[in-house]
């Protein structure tokens, strides 16, 4: 029997495959535990008047980091569960803002992918982009994952 829910192996990343994860929303007590979580109790994050007065962004803004966090959970219960193994490196670009109520999704192309001298094991990097309910791309960044390749048979 099959399981469902598993991730994607190094030989179905090929370069040049896109895809999307589905949404999710972002809401205030996202924002609040977030901050409250990490420390980043910067007044943008905390002080709405002080955003009412001082800032062109309208609404409660989320960290960026936030944003992020929450769209590579969406990757790893989408793609990466069993075969995602490490984390190496990446670039990211925060190009607008997320506030509470904003529903983002993450859509990805395969840009790079060759195998590690074990064979066992791929690089891959993508591009990601978390996108709004809008349609406007609001981070994007190029992680570089390992990625385990398809058990032989």
């Amino acid at each position: 029997m099959d399981i469902v829910g598993l991730g994607l192996h190094f030989e179905e990343l090929t370069v040049g495959r896109t895809f999307k994860t589905i949404g999710r929303t972002i809401t205030e007590p996202d924002i609040v535990n977030f901050i409250n979580c990490t420390g980043m109790t910067e007044v943008i994050f905390t002080d709405t008047e002080y955003v009412r007065e001082h800032s062109d962004i309208k609404g409660r803004v989320a960290p960026g980091a936030l944003a992020y966090t929450i769209a590579e959970g969406l990757l790893v219960q989408s793609t990466m569960q069993h075969t995602g193994l490490a984390f190496l490196n990446m670039e990211l670009n925060i190009l607008g803002p997320v506030v509470a109520g904003d529903t983002i999704h993450v859509e990805c192309e395969v840009i790079e992918a060759r195998l590690t001298s074990k064979k066992t094991r791929g690089l891959v990097r993508t591009r990601n982009k978390i996108v709004n309910q809008k349609g406007e791309t609001v981070i994007e960044y190029t992680p570089l994952r390992m990625i385990k390749c398809l058990d032989p048979k």
